[in-house]
């Protein structure tokens, strides 16, 4: 026996994995995306995504593998169906320990973490800074019911790239892995000079995503490094906090992008004290000097 109900596509989230279709059964749910409205089938065999029809291009190839530390098992499998129907390897674990146990011999390609983990309030974030130890280039998403500014501000803090909550849709959620896989793509790529760019004493090799100050290289994110790039194409040009978001290829709020800009500034400042290329212009943006 099957339910079946319909909402509108942007409504598709966490909170309806949560519950069934007056079934109360969280295990079962379908969804199938129909245009603009996405229909829920509630059977007992297990959970299974419809969603658009996928494609294995350069964007989504099959061996790159995802990882996703979620606490709940309804909604770490519903995650995981939905990234393999795309063509990703998807592997999930419910704590912190058994992600750092897993990752001992090798890396994902990409880890999701949720903030809290079983009896670790603030696990995901004790588990992005030790990663983030590991490698600076991993991209790292929080995917997390909190949403409030301190956790997500903490997160880019830590040196994740991206600050999702789980009210956002499969569809965006995709969207926001195959974003950051394609920029970092570009670390792969052999350095080219005419896309290295260079001012004063700061160097950026855009297509292998590399920042150097003074020779000495700059342990920048994919989003802060995007960030810098958009400051120093224009330098003396006020850029407002929208344009560093469209550039950097994020959706968050003001707040998150000015914690962005004080990584930036402690990262070069590390580097040399003296540093002061990076100008705040109350009420409009920041410019490069």
């Amino acid at each position: 026996m099957a339910v079946r109900g319909r909402l509108h596509a942007d409504q598709l989230n966490t909170s309806v994995c949560l519950r069934s279709v007056g079934m109360g059964c969280v295990a079962g749910e379908m969804w199938q995306f129909c245009g603009r409205h996405v229909v829920i089938a509630v059977k007992r065999s297990g959970i299974r995504h419809n969603l658009p029809q996928a494609h294995h291009t350069r964007d989504a190839p099959v061996t790159r593998r995802i990882a996703i530390v979620e606490d709940e098992p309804a909604i770490r499998e519903n995650y995981t169906d939905a990234l393999r129907h795309y063509g990703y390897e998807v592997n999930g674990y419910s704590s912190r320990r058994e992600a750092l146990d897993a990752f001992q011999g090798r890396l994902p390609d990409l880890v999701l973490i949720d903030v809290g983990l079983k009896d670790e309030v603030e696990g995901g974030f004790d588990l992005c800074r030790e990663l983030r130890a590991r490698s600076r280039s991993l991209p790292i998403m929080f995917l997390t019911a909190r949403d409030n500014d301190f956790d997500a501000i903490s997160g880019l803090r830590l040196g994740a790239d991206d600050y999702l909550t789980k009210d956002i849709s499969l569809q965006h959620l995709i969207t926001r892995v195959v974003s950051l896989f394609r920029r970092v793509d570009a670390l792969a790529v052999p350095v080219n000079s005419d896309t290295v760019v260079e001012h004063g004493s700061l160097r950026l090799e855009t297509e292998r995503m590399q920042a150097y100050w003074n020779e000495q290289n700059v342990p920048l994110t994919v989003t802060e490094f995007w960030m810098v790039h958009t400051l120093v194409r224009y330098p003396g040009h006020v850029k407002s906090r929208d344009q560093l978001m469209d550039d950097a290829n994020v959706v968050v709020d003001p707040t998150t992008i000015t914690s962005h800009i004080k990584r930036i500034r402690k990262k070069l400042l590390a580097i040399d004290p003296d540093f002061d290329a990076i100008e705040t212009v109350h009420g409009a943006g920041y410019r490069w000097r």
